[in-house]
């Protein structure tokens, strides 16, 4: 990274290694700030929480709904289309674009996670992390407990069931269980 010019926060967004630094740790503070304020206000009324919460995202669907707790890296690169549903319990972390699409239910306790650290020792001491995008596609349904890894997408109207760990993409019209999580057979009529 010695020859790199680019920012830390310029590095992250185009998936290459970086390190967190002030700039990026004051995004995070900003973040999780507005997601426990989100939290608490959201167990006083959930309706009045709503304008934390659209603070907090990239971009929410006026329709989409958010149960508390929620826990993000920076929020800012979330997606959430219309018709959805999150259970309480989303972890997101949010390094690079997660992109929920349209009629999604997340279910209790799942984790979206992009993030990626490495396998050589000496570079996690450097602190150096990179991230990949996740892609939630259309009429999904995440059963409990779920965890997606970063670089997945998951196809429309598939199924994956309770925690179950997504480590490569899944083609749409399927239901997917397991650790790792594999196609387990077609969703007829799809």
């Amino acid at each position: 990274m010695t020859d790199d010019t680019r920012t830390n926060r310029e590095r992250m967004l185009a998936g290459d290694p970086y390190v967190v630094d002030e700039e990026l740790a004051a995004d995070l503070t900003r973040a999780s700030r507005l997601a426990h304020q989100y939290n608490e206000a959201y167990g006083r009324d959930p309706e009045s929480a709503r304008p934390i919460l659209e603070k907090l995202l990239g971009s929410i669907a006026a329709d989409a709904y958010v149960r508390a707790p929620l826990t993000v890296d920076y929020g800012a690169h979330i997606t959430i289309g219309p018709g959805t549903f999150v259970n309480s319990g989303l972890t997101a972390l949010d390094v690079a674009p997660i992109t929920i699409g349209a009629d999604v239910q997340i279910g209790p306790q799942v984790q979206l996670l992009t993030p990626k650290h490495p396998i050589d020792p000496e570079q996690r001491r450097r602190k150096l992390e990179w991230a990949e995008p996740i892609v939630i596609g259309d009429n999904v349904w995440l059963g409990g407990g779920v965890i997606v890894l970063g670089g997945v997408t998951i196809g429309e109207n598939s199924v994956i069931g309770a925690g179950a760990v997504v480590t490569r993409d899944v083609p749409p019209n399927v239901v997917a269980v397991g650790n790792p999580a594999r196609v387990l057979r077609e969703i007829p009529g799809s």
